[in-house]
């Protein structure tokens, strides 16, 4: 028995962009590009028609620029999550992103690394914000806090920025699980667990895997 393939739409402007997104996201198991759109007017149709899970959303576009995109998607097909792929590193900025109905903010440099945990959170109904923001922005969005579509609490831990999705990778890493066995369990390709793992590392200034698996150890997320 195999899941329906997650449909994502790519919208970019610069077809080597979309050519490369569609490279790095056909290449892993269970994600579909759907369509490509190179301006704002025509994301929004594709949109409207084809109702994709999730919308791959460059912010400076032709025609309509993504924050009036997003809007437009959000209303048009509310069954499309939009995560914003960009080149401005902007706190207000991700703000009016998150304001105007997008789940994730990713910056097009940290994309290689990134890019496949922001689509996996976004997946499961839970905010990404890239490497650079992630912390401010994950402790302002889940001060709330915010409960996702399965009920639970993103808020985790008190005073923590982690998500759930970001909990459930710690705690089967800091258990001994190998990339491979941890994606395994949570559904995911082993690039998305990596990429998970860096971001994690990032947003918690982690500089060693042994300060992750004390941080697990201290805050009862595994059993000794």
């Amino acid at each position: 028995m195999t899941d329906k393939p997650y449909r994502i739409l790519v919208a970019d402007d610069h077809a080597v962009v979309r050519r490369g997104l569609r490279s790095l996201l056909e290449s892993q198991a269970g994600l579909e590009v759907c369509g490509e759109a190179a301006t704002g007017t025509e994301a929004i149709d594709l949109a409207r028609k084809g109702h994709p899970d999730l919308m791959v959303l460059d912010l400076t576009m032709p025609e309509m620029n993504g924050l009036d995109v997003t809007r437009a998607v959000r209303e048009e097909s509310p069954s499309t999550a939009v995560l914003v792929l960009t080149v401005h590193f902007s706190e207000e900025l991700a703000r009016e992103v998150l304001r105007a109905g997008a789940l994730g903010y990713v910056l097009k440099s940290d994309a290689d690394s990134e890019l496949l945990a922001a689509i996996d959170h976004v997946r499961h109904n839970q905010p990404f914000f890239t490497g650079k923001l992630a912390a401010s922005m994950a402790q302002t969005f889940v001060h709330g806090p915010v409960t996702g579509a399965n009920g639970s609490n993103e808020r985790v831990l008190s005073g923590s920025p982690l998500t759930t999705r970001e909990i459930e990778v710690i705690q089967r890493l800091a258990e001994g699980k190998s990339n491979k066995e941890v994606a395994a369990e949570l559904g995911v390709s082993t690039r998305t667990i990596e990429s998970h793992r860096n971001h994690i590392m990032h947003k918690m200034n982690f500089g060693s895997f042994s300060e992750l698996v004390r941080f697990a150890v201290r805050n009862n997320l595994v059993e000794l």
